[in-house]
C-alpha cells in the first residue's frame, strides 16, 4: 500500500482513522486519573503520554478538550493542578479499554469499569489501585496545537510508584516484569517484551558490525 496526501483525504474516515492512528508504532498505554473540584473521579485510557525531561521531571499528555472524554480529563487536571499516569498491564486490558466509552460527567469510570480508588497523603488526584507502576503528576503547562486543536498537557512528576523488583542498579525500568501492555491504533493492545539492552552510545566505542548493511 501506498498513499499520497490526496489519497488519505479521501480515504473513508474510520479506515483513515485506524491507518493513522497505527503508522506510529506501538504506544504507551496509561489510564489518566483525576478527580473535579466537586470530588467526582474521572479515568480515560490515553496512548499520548510522552517524555519531555528528566531534570525537571516532565512528561507530556496530548488531549483533545472539544471530545467529551478528553474534556473531563481537561477540565479536572485545569482546575485542580493534579492527575495521575497508571500503566496499564494485561491483566486489565479489557476494563482499561472501556474507559474510553463516553461516560456523563458524573459517571465514573472507576465505578463503571470496576477500578479501585487510591490516594496518596497530600496528593488529591486518585490512582488506580490495579496498576503496579503509576505517577502522581502536577499540572505545569498548556501548550495549544492550532493545527487540530489538541493541546500539550505538561506536568512534572511528584510521585512516582514502581515495584523494587522492575528497576535495576543503573535505574532502568523493565516494563516485561510488570507486564505493561501497548496501544496499536485506537483499540489493538500488544505485549511488551524486553529483547535488548546496550550502553550508552559513543562514536569511540561503536561495534564492528562486520561491515554489513542492516
Amino acid at each position: 500500500m501506498h498513499l499520497t496526501k490526496e489519497d488519505i483525504e479521501n480515504t473513508e474516515r474510520i479506515r483513515r482513522l485506524n491507518i493513522i492512528n497505527s503508522v506510529t508504532g506501538i504506544k504507551p498505554a496509561n489510564l489518566i486519573g483525576s478527580i473535579s473540584e466537586d470530588g467526582e473521579s474521572n479515568l480515560a485510557i490515553f496512548s499520548s503520554v510522552i517524555h519531555l525531561g528528566s531534570n525537571p521531571a516532565l512528561l507530556g499528555l496530548i488531549v483533545r478538550p472539544d471530545r467529551e472524554a478528553g474534556q473531563h480529563t481537561y477540565d479536572n487536571i485545569l482546575k485542580t493542578g493534579f492527575y495521575t499516569i497508571n500503566h496499564v498491564q494485561e491483566s486489565f486490558i479489557e476494563p482499561a479499554h472501556y474507559t474510553s466509552a463516553k461516560f456523563k460527567r458524573d459517571e465514573s469510570e472507576f465505578d463503571k469499569c470496576h477500578f479501585t480508588e487510591e490516594y496518596l497523603p497530600d496528593f488529591m488526584a486518585p490512582f488506580v489501585k490495579e496498576s503496579t507502576l503509576k505517577l502522581g503528576m502536577k499540572f505545569r503547562q498548556i501548550i495549544p496545537i492550532e493545527l487540530n486543536k489538541t493541546v500539550l498537557v505538561i506536568g512534572e512528576i511528584e510521585q512516582l510508584i514502581v515495584p523494587d523488583e522492575a528497576v535495576d542498579n543503573e535505574g532502568h525500568i523493565d516494563l516485561s516484569r510488570v507486564k505493561d501492555v501497548g496501544i496499536s491504533g485506537l483499540n489493538s493492545y500488544y505485549k511488551l517484551e524486553k529483547i535488548a539492552q546496550f550502553p550508552y552510545a559513543r562514536p569511540q566505542s561503536l561495534p564492528d558490525f562486520g561491515g554489513k548493511t542492516v
